[in-house]
């Protein structure tokens, strides 16, 4: 497979794209309107797949939902410039819970060792970690609802429980962390996650995630799903590209050449998730990063972060919202409908 279309530093169009502003979900009715409603789950719906072809898929793209989600990204974006992973954050009620939550199914994890077997890839003592998981999030997705919103539940907990990967086939994408972006959008279209939360949503809760998930991959080395293989980012993940870019917007030290910098990357990999990414991909494959990541090389020669971000907001758009292998196992329902 040949590298993405995206075009990440060319300054070609890349036609498609999704035009919209930053913006947190607009909250939903039966949120605003909870306290006074005789049923709290009468508003809510289990969600399921609609994207069934590639018409389904256009659909999505040219409708509101998408819009709304990719603002919900971008808004994010903007809150985290200039921000370290390291800085104290005031977590509100409902992130220490989320964090809470990240932190007891990384427990599992270490209580649950891999089986030993001959294959590096797809251990099955991952089916075990995540019965485990299916087991905990029912109740910590309770403890985050109010009483109110407690009928939110059934909305919600498919959303979590796809966040961590596929049992069956034990492989892991960018399907999976979109997934879980889609989890916290339905959190703040609840208005359990507000505007004032953003910073600590991206460098606590969605970092917390990133680690739990480079945990999982290298304790029972799950399959990339979806993965371009040694055109990718990473064969994982894509959103910490695109808010750790964000994080190092303007930053006068660190340029996007600095990831062949080891000091550079030994003295802030704690502090911004894009670096982090770059050290984990180190750390996994073995070689020179022209070799194994051809495309995060060919990034660094881009002049300056802000490029960078606008490329990586583009090509997640692309390579993950417009790729139906990765979009017809996202989920729709009433708070993320397929509209």
């Amino acid at each position: 497979m040949g590298p993405p279309s995206s075009q990440l530093h060319t300054g070609r169009p890349v036609q498609g794209l999704i035009q919209t502003e930053p913006q947190m979900p607009p909250l939903a009715a039966r949120a605003a309107t909870a306290s006074s409603s005789s049923s709290s789950s009468a508003a809510f719906v289990q969600p399921c797949k609609a994207i069934q072809d590639a018409e389904g898929l256009k659909k999505f793209l040219q409708g509101s939902s998408v819009k709304s989600f990719v603002a919900f990204i971008l808004s994010l974006n903007q809150a985290v410039a200039g921000t370290k992973l390291s800085q104290p954050f005031e977590l509100s009620p409902c992130l220490a819970l989320l964090k809470g939550l990240l932190d007891d199914l990384w427990g599992l994890v270490d209580a649950t060792p891999p089986v030993q077997q001959s294959l590096r890839y797809g251990n099955p003592a991952f089916r075990t970690w995540f019965a485990g998981m299916m087991d905990r999030t029912p109740q910590w997705v309770g403890k985050l609802l109010p009483m109110e919103l407690q009928g939110a539940a059934v909305e919600l907990l498919p959303y979590l429980l796809d966040s961590f990967g596929n049992a069956t086939r034990i492989d892991y994408g960018t399907g999976h962390e979109t997934t879980f972006v889609a989890f916290l959008y339905c959190l703040a279209a609840l208005g359990l996650v507000t505007e004032s939360d953003r910073q600590a949503l991206v460098c606590v809760v969605f970092n917390r995630y990133l680690e739990l998930m480079r945990h999982i991959q290298t304790t029972y080395w799950l399959e990339p799903a979806g993965s371009h293989g040694v055109w990718g980012l990473d064969d994982y993940q894509f959103l910490p590209f695109v808010w750790g870019s964000g994080q190092l917007l303007g930053h006068p030290l660190i340029k996007p050449k600095s990831i062949h910098n080891e000091e550079l990357l030994s003295m802030y990999g704690d502090d911004y998730m894009y670096l982090a990414c770059i050290k984990f991909v180190k750390a996994v494959k073995k070689g020179a990063l022209q070799e194994t990541s051809p495309m995060l090389d060919d990034v660094s020669s881009v002049p300056n972060w802000a490029k960078v971000n606008s490329g990586m907001v583009k090509m997640y758009q692309v390579e993950v919202l417009s790729k139906f292998p990765i979009m017809q196992h996202f989920l729709f329902g009433s708070l993320l409908p397929f509209e």
